[in-house]
This record gives structure tokens, C-alpha cells and sequence, in this order.
């Protein structure tokens, strides 16, 4: 008979809060492939149920809050080494998602702000952008926004990314990965994507090779990426740097279901074929 195969090691567990898409691409099924394809194990809490194709979203379910507080408070045994936010569909979830945070002082915060479905669905509102300004901000470690995204939470009368990040970084914000792929700066050349690190003691940017089609669950992607690296005990430059490059190479080799936006395929390293489920066909001897 062979071998038991030996225990894994400790996994660095990622508490994830985001909505479900039923398309895999985006939400808690990318937020789960993710955090495993970078080395973590995804602790996963519904914040809403969606009504989505790769096209766009036409219905969201926002899970009771008090559900989303008794799940969180079920994982109490697992020792939490990051935490990614990405949907908040409502105030009541918003208050829960401060108090499951508020039990969880010291633990990275990593948060993607679904503001807007690719779409181009609403999903907020101004009184919970409001919201989540005043009472999450505060409590997030690094933020991944879009520039559209950057413009929405920072308010009108700033036209400048440098003065968006530094006004969310004064509402108690630590850092934020902007990302210029959905609306890029005008000096950015088109064949390329630049994002760029704002935090108080350093500033970083990186520049990518634009691909070629529109992309379903990208943010998410990259924030579950970051927040595997930072429970992992990666530097936040590090975590950023290998975070964009994982993100990059699952795009990179994603797929098109239909005739709309590509599905990254986050777990690209393994077989393209399940033949490896060949190995539990035939029961061992003995």
C-alpha cells in the first residue's frame, strides 16, 4: 500500500467578505481560487446573492447581516492572517462588516470597492459610499480601485489621482493599489496598463502589457492575490508587485464563454484535462 501523503503545512488563512457570482469570475468563487492559486486558504462569507452573466448584474440579494455576523462568528477556531473585502451591498451589511472587523484588530485588510458592475450596473448608493468613507476606510490596510473608482469614494472636487489617494488615505485609509485598467490616464500608451502604489512612506508604479478584450472579476483577482501575499508575511511593495504579476498571467490565459467579457482562469497551473482524478479510480489494496 503507498504511502499516506503527509500533512500539508499551516495554510495562512484569508477571511473573505464578498458577494456570490454565479459565473465564477468574479466575487467569492474568484476570491477562493485565488487566495488557494497564491498558497492561503479562503474562509468564505456571503455578503450577497447576484442575478449576473458575463455580461452584467440584473439582481442583488443582500444576505441578513445578522447571518453574516453568526458566520464569521463560527470561525472563531481559524487563526486569520489577512481579511478581503469586495462586495458591500448595503448599509446593514456595512455595519456588520465593521463589527466582524472591530473583533479582528491587527489583521491586514485588504478591500476591493464594487461599486459598479463591468456592465455597468450601480451597485452603490451615495449614502453608503458615504458610509463606507466614514466607518471602513478607517479600518483598511489597502484599498484596489479602479481610477473611475478612486474618483467616486475621493468626491468631485478632487481631478487629480494623487489628491484622490491622499484624501482617502485622510479618512483613515493606509494605501491604496490604484489600477489604471478600466479607464487609463491619457499619458499611459494604449498597448499598456499602469498601476500605482499610494502609501504614506512610499510611492510605487508598474506598468503592464495591456490585454487585448475586456475582463470579468479582474479586481478580484488582484485583491485575493494581495491578500494571500500579505498573510503569507509579504511586504505590502512585494505583495502588490507578485499580486499584479499573478493577476496578469490569469487574465493572460483566461477564457470566453460566449461572445462577452473573458473569465480569468486562476488556477491555470493545473491540468487542463482532470486526469489526475484518475488516481482515486481504483481503491488501494488491502
Amino acid at each position: 500500500m503507498a504511502d499516506s501523503p503527509e500533512l500539508s503545512p499551516h495554510l495562512p488563512t484569508v477571511l473573505v467578505l464578498s458577494g456570490h457570482d454565479p459565473t465564477g469570475g468574479a466575487g467569492l468563487v474568484a476570491d477562493s481560487e485565488a487566495v488557494a492559486a497564491c498558497g492561503g486558504w479562503a474562509l468564505t462569507l456571503p455578503t450577497a446573492l447576484t442575478v449576473q452573466n458575463c455580461r452584467d448584474v440584473s439582481a442583488v440579494r443582500t444576505v441578513p447581516a445578522s447571518d453574516l455576523c453568526a458566520m464569521a462568528a463560527a470561525l472563531d477556531d481559524f487563526e486569520i492572517a489577512a481579511i478581503k473585502i469586495g462586495l458591500v451591498p448595503d448599509v446593514a451589511v456595512l455595519d456588520a462588516v465593521v463589527d466582524i472587523l472591530r473583533r479582528r484588530p491587527g489583521v491586514p485588510v485588504v478591500m476591493d470597492p464594487v461599486l459598479r458592475a463591468g456592465g455597468g450596473s450601480d451597485l452603490s448608493t451615495a449614502e453608503l459610499i458615504d458610509g463606507m468613507c466614514r466607518h471602513l476606510l478607517p479600518r483598511v490596510d489597502i484599498l484596489t480601485p479602479n481610477r473611475q473608482e478612486l474618483a467616486r469614494l475621493a468626491g468631485v472636487e478632487f481631478v487629480d489621482d494623487t489628491e484622490r489617494a491622499v484624501r482617502l488615505m485622510s479618512l483613515g485609509c493606509q494605501a491604496l493599489l490604484v489600477t489604471g485598467t478600466d479607464h487609463p490616464a491619457g499619458r499611459v500608451p494604449a498597448d499598456r496598463v499602469e498601476h500605482t502604489l499610494h502609501a504614506p512612506e512610499t510611492s510605487r508604479q508598474w506598468s503592464w502589457p495591456r490585454l487585448a478584450g475586456r475582463f470579468h472579476g479582474s479586481g478580484c483577482t488582484l485583491a485575493s492575490a494581495l491578500a494571500a501575499r500579505l498573510a503569507a508575511g509579504e511586504s505590502l511593495v512585494t505583495a502588490c508587485e507578485q499580486a499584479q504579476a499573478f493577476t496578469w498571467q490569469a487574465l493572460a490565459r483566461g477564457w470566453q464563454p460566449g461572445h462577452d467579457q473573458r473569465l480569468p482562469r486562476r488556477l491555470w497551473q493545473l491540468p487542463a484535462r482532470p486526469a489526475f482524478l484518475a488516481i482515486d479510480a481504483v481503491p488501494p489494496p488491502g
